[in-house]
């Protein structure tokens, strides 16, 4: 499972560097217009731009969840499957974006469905991680209330 966590990290830093390597912070490429576009940005906040240029305290968050996830690991892998993949996908994410803010001081976003604030890769594994583990622990409470 640890496996997951690593590659969606790498893949997100590669895709980081591609867009920002290619693109100007700001610019932006129709993909879909006006449904997706490609746009290069750096959020300096949180989720939906929330507490703007608070760069130590993400990062004593990300450190503190990688911390607690490493902690924990042997009993909320214990709780199945689900926990484990959601256990490797959230910490890859936090990783992904933890990198971003060691070095710029902000996460780089780049996949603007219009609709929603952008986001990027490493934003998806923490929310999809996050799912599982819930999703794991429920269906385990699930079992044990059952039987």
């Amino acid at each position: 499972m640890f496996v997951w966590g690593v590659a969606l990290a790498i893949a997100d830093q590669l895709l980081k560097k591609l867009f920002s390597g290619t693109m100007q912070l700001g610019e932006s490429i129709p993909v879909l217009p006006g449904i997706f576009h490609l746009t290069y940005i750096q959020n300096p906040g949180a989720a939906f731009g929330l507490f703007e240029n608070q760069t130590l305290f993400f990062i004593a968050i990300a450190a503190f969840l990688l911390a607690f996830l490493a902690f924990a690991y042997k009993e909320l892998a214990a709780q199945g499957i689900w926990v484990r993949y959601g256990m490797s996908l959230l910490a890859g994410g936090a990783v992904g974006n933890l990198l971003d803010r060691v070095r710029l001081g902000a996460v780089i976003d780049y996949l603007d469905f219009r609709i929603w604030p952008i986001f990027n890769l490493a934003d998806i594994g923490i929310c999809l991680g996050a799912t599982l583990i819930v999703w794991g622990l429920l269906r385990e409470e699930g079992r044990e209330t059952s039987e």
